[in-house]
């Protein structure tokens, strides 16, 4: 071989092995060394056990069981996942994710039955306790939401999260929490989407206790809600976090609303829906100055004039309350899953929003892409870029605070093979290092859901998990999805690799042959016609066939 010809060859292998470093690198990226990652659940979501032993009626206990026609599919979560019974078998679920955290809640009323120091559980502080120490046993961080929408039914009677009373109860339920989970649980989050909490509960009807009593009740709710916030904080601080060394936070949700256009009006549109939904409870907190954001203050003020109120529908904080509640936040925690089109509302509100209502008062009219993918929830469309801008926000609008993705994930509507999730975590999770990259401070990133489980509104028609939970069955058989899989390679790889696809494994394919087989008794049972039962046969048979293939192999 010539000279001239081994050095184009040599070169030639260069170019191969660039081009090859290249492609990987856009296949497989990876995180800080220090990211943690982790994924979640919710007390009433997945616990069932609802009056196991001494636990009291919650809120959400009671619109299901007295207003089932409010839920989609008029269930209720009495048994749902009942990890009340079977918190090993999670606890074994995320020793197979590789997860450096398990984010759940308490239930108040599991712990506390009537919302009271008079009665507390002892079978209830001993649940949580064994959870805890069967998690540390692996080397699993707990991080426990202290409140996540589950209030006792009883505080509720007294107006619940309007009730300024309910500062001083909170506090005292926190610092059991802290008396007998403290010296364990060193990640703590106060509350859950106070949005949610607030709006979605009081100024509509959609979470219970589903007021529907738009414009005034939802902000005496916030304006409750973020002084207990404070409260607890300050008191974790002062006489337990000495001792305790732990972290506490609050965990704030949007769905970040991009400007229909670039135009100014959009723009400001969607600076100013940013303002009213994260603001709200972030401004207080996160801002170097305190207090609500402006551009609420102001047009919650001229619109209570306008509509003839003596006085702003907006309470106002004192100036000691202002600096009681900023900087009550070791980490910012945020949850995303989607991402809306908006642009103002007029003057004449052709949007028709109520008045007075949350609403009416940002002046943002919203709405979904029809060309973004869906997924199983009418709510959540798929837009990856949303989650980025969404950070670079928040590392612009409060100086760069370390934030802790609290919740990130997609729904279906059930099933194993479920590839729309893997790539929804993803594309994801490429923007989320994409934002690491330009500057936002994000150290963690726990993916929702650890299993099926009950969805609120939605009841058990729409699943984030990813484990399948079979509801059929007596002893809720869990078994991972695809998406588990690939999450677990993420965790212990610390990078995002759009080459790892798996197919479906052995378990997996029993398992599909089981909720097949239930599909054909209950299409059997209905009087369905030959024609649908064999339908539901195909895919049992073919499943067989391939299980056989597995075992000649």
């Amino acid at each position: 071989m010539s000279s001239a010809l081994r050095l184009i060859c040599y070169l030639y292998i260069i170019y191969l092995n660039i081009k090859f470093v290249l492609a990987a690198d856009k296949f497989q990226r990876n995180f800080p060394k220090d990211f943690v990652w982790g994924v979640g659940s919710s007390s009433y979501q997945i616990e069932g056990g609802w009056n196991a032993n001494d636990k009291g009626e919650s809120i959400w206990d009671f619109m299901t069981h007295n207003y089932p026609e409010r839920i989609a599919d008029r269930s209720n979560a009495d048994i749902s996942s009942d990890s009340y019974h079977h918190w090993r078998r999670d606890v074994e679920m995320l020793r197979q994710l590789n997860v450096n955290i398990y984010r759940f809640s308490i239930s108040w009323p599991r712990i506390m039955p009537g919302g009271y120091m008079n009665k507390v559980s002892t079978d209830g502080i001993k649940y949580y306790s064994n959870l805890i120490d069967e998690l540390l046993h692996y080397n699993i961080t707990p991080m426990v939401t202290i409140y996540h929408w589950e209030l006792p039914q009883r505080l509720q009677e007294l107006g619940g999260w309007t009730n300024s009373e309910i500062i001083p109860l909170f506090k005292e339920y926190s610092r059991l929490l802290f008396e007998m989970y403290g010296d364990r649980v060193k990640l703590w989050t106060t509350i859950n989407e106070p949005w949610h909490v607030c709006e979605q509960s009081y100024g509509i009807d959609y979470m219970a206790p589903a007021y529907d009593y738009p414009g005034i009740p939802s902000y005496l709710c916030g304006h409750n809600l973020l002084k207990a916030h404070a409260e607890v904080v300050h008191m974790y601080r002062q006489q337990y976090k000495p001792s305790q060394m732990g972290r506490i936070g609050i965990t704030l949700d949007v769905s970040w609303p991009e400007p229909e256009t670039q135009s100014p009006e959009d723009l400001q549109a969607s600076e100013r829906a940013m303002q009213f939904y994260v603001g709200w409870f972030g401004h207080p907190i996160f801002s170097h100055h305190g207090n609500y954001p402006a551009v609420m203050i102001e047009r919650i003020r001229n619109l209570s004039k306008q509509q003839g109120f003596t006085r702003s529908r907006l309470p106002s904080f004192t100036k000691e309350e202002i600096q009681r509640i900023r900087g009550t936040s070791d980490f910012f925690g945020i949850n995303h899953y989607t991402t809306n089109l908006v642009r103002p509302n007029d003057h004449n509100n052709t949007a028709n929003f109520p008045m007075p209502s949350f609403n009416h008062d940002m002046g943002v009219v919203e709405r979904q892409n029809p060309d973004w993918p869906g997924s199983g929830s009418p709510w959540l469309k798929v837009y990856p870029k949303g989650i980025y801008n969404l950070l670079m926000w928040i590392r612009r609008e409060y100086n760069n605070p370390p934030i802790i993705i609290t919740e990130n994930g997609v729904s279906d509507k059930g099933g194993l093979e479920d590839y729309a999730r893997v790539d929804y975590y993803n594309s994801y999770l490429t923007s989320v290092l994409d934002a690491i990259e330009d500057g936002a401070n994000v150290q963690g990133y726990i993916a929702w859901s650890l299993m099926d489980s009950y969805e609120w509104k939605a009841g058990f028609t729409e699943k984030f998990g990813l484990y399948h939970v079979d509801f059929n069955d007596p002893a809720r058989k869990r078994t991972p999805k695809i998406s588990a899989r690939v999450f677990a390679q993420i965790c212990k790889t610390n990078a995002i690799d759009w080459s790892y696809r798996p197919s479906l494994d052995e378990e997996q394919i029993i398992a599909t042959m089981h909720m097949s087989k239930r599909v054909h008794y209950a299409k059997h049972n209905s009087g369905n016609t030959f024609s649908d039962i064999r339908e539901t046969l195909v895919l049992p048979l073919s499943i067989l066939i391939v299980t056989f293939t597995m075992h000649l192999k």
